[in-house]
């Protein structure tokens, strides 16, 4: 028994020294936890409290979109690809993107759930287009057309192309395999192959001079260069030009577009067509105002048709380039990728393709083909219809994540948010339907007629701020 005692000491002391040199955590209430397990715990308990805000009792939601021109005006958040809640590989975007929301754990007013909805929505937006861009993209395909009664929208003897391209340092991004400079130059150099013969083209470029730091600021935004002057086009000479836009510096867009401006000087409109097509990746970072050069030119005696293309731009640079755009009652189009421009200019080819008809035949009888427009109606409509079907549907998924899998919310909660959603993206639906019947309506009209009611609509819908 001495022995069997004696043993069971020596092994509780050999436990005991063995605990002592380790660092251990008491089940006392007061005793002093790890030091470092501590601050991992504060900092976590920080950003728990700096990512689940409370919302206010009293909050007054932001309304949500009225019209199709409202909706447009916001800013697209993340529209890659669709994520889901079933697949693990997911959750961490999932995580990532809805980490800000607010705490509706307990139970929330009818006020608080809209307002969260506004912000999860606001988290997985598209980039719808209203009726406003539409209208402005098929007054530009109307050109030529004998029922445009606006002298600006009608063929001249002469067709000159002016593409003004941005040379700033951040078009050197890669895209994936080349850089964005790159992508521009092979989409310019294929649009200017396929013009008729017989149309003039030229390239300025801006923003190539200098570097990105401030202290060449002033220097990069005193530049752009008419490196190609406007004439028939030649290949080797144009691809020589070309090479001198090489991203550089910074961002002068109201340089670009006075500039532009004067390279037109010599082509009045009476007797010339005049097209500029103003190719930027962001907006202006010059202090300057690409706004009011853009309504200058538009106001001169060039009588230019100015179209605005935003080369995988954020959400502040398209702003200012759709208000360039519509300075000018030209087209704005955001594109991602060296696709997306290339399509984008092509249109202007069917453009020349009809000028060049007209000159040959010397008479205004182009017609423009019903069944085209029909086309172009089907595919915006098509198009907008997945923007709405893929948002609501990832919205859906991120709610019924957070409810199930990460439980954030009431089952109640849960069901009121996925009955909004589907109340909301119902109701973009039925919208855009409308649109696309009333402009297959307009379709039979004549096409001066028919632009010129669906501005009206458009202006009776959209309050406008100047």
């Amino acid at each position: 028994m001495k022995l069997k005692h004696f043993l069971l000491w020596t092994a509780l002391i050999f436990i005991l020294a063995a605990c002592d040199g380790k660092k251990s955590v008491s089940n006392e209430p007061n005793a002093p936890k790890d030091v470092e397990a501590t601050e991992k715990e504060k900092g976590s308990e920080t950003d728990n409290e700096t990512k689940k805000q409370i919302i206010a009792e009293d909050i007054e939601p932001a309304p949500l979109p009225q019209t199709l021109a409202e909706l447009a005006e916001l800013p697209p958040g993340y529209t890659g690809p669709q994520l889901f809640g079933i697949h693990e590989e997911d959750h961490p975007k999932l995580d990532e993107l809805t980490a800000h929301l607010p705490d509706i754990s307990g139970e929330p007013t009818e006020a608080q759930l809209d307002h969260y909805y506004n912000e999860i929505l606001a988290v997985f937006q598209h980039d719808f287009k209203g009726p406003e861009e539409l209208l402005a993209k098929m007054r530009f395909q109307a050109i030529g057309n004998p029922d445009i009664e606006d002298s600006r929208m009608q063929f001249k003897e002469n067709l000159n192309v002016l593409v003004v391209l941005d040379a700033s340092g951040s078009m050197g991004k890669n895209l994936g395999g080349e850089t964005q400079m790159a992508a521009a130059k092979k989409a310019i150099t294929n649009f200017v192959e396929g013009l008729p013969a017989e149309a003039n083209v030229g390239l300025r470029i801006y923003g190539h001079e200098g570097t990105g730091n401030a202290s060449d600021k002033a220097r990069s935004c005193a530049s752009s260069d008419l490196i190609y002057p406007i004439g028939k086009y030649d290949n080797a000479n144009f691809k020589t030009s070309l090479e001198k836009a090489q991203p550089a510096g910074w961002t002068p867009i109201q340089l670009a577009i006075n500039e532009a401006q004067k390279d037109l000087a010599g082509f009045k409109g009476d007797q010339n067509t005049n097209i500029v097509y103003l190719v930027s990746d962001g907006v202006s970072t010059c202090d300057d105002d690409p706004v009011a050069a853009a309504k200058q030119l538009y106001d001169s005696d060039i009588t230019p048709i100015v179209n605005v293309i935003g080369f995988n731009v954020d959400n502040e640079g398209q702003k200012q380039l759709k208000e360039v755009a519509r300075a000018t009652e030209g087209t704005y189009e955001d594109v991602q990728n060296a696709e997306g421009l290339q399509n984008e200019l092509d249109q202007m080819k069917e453009i020349a393709k009809n000028w060049k008809k007209w000159k040959d035949q010397k008479t205004t009888s182009i017609n423009h083909d019903k069944i085209k427009n029909s086309l172009d109606i089907f595919g915006y409509e098509a198009g907008e219809y997945k923007k709405r079907v893929d948002e609501g549907s990832q919205v859906g998924v991120a709610l019924q994540y957070l409810y199930q899998d990460q439980n954030l919310m009431s089952r109640e909660t849960h069901d009121y948010l996925r009955k909004r959603n589907s109340e909301y993206h119902n109701w973009i639906e039925e919208e855009y339907i409308k649109l696309k019947r009333e402009l297959e309506e307009l379709n039979e009209k004549k096409i001066d007629e028919a632009l010129q009611l669906l501005e009206e609509k458009f202006n009776e819908n959209v309050p406008r701020d100047s």
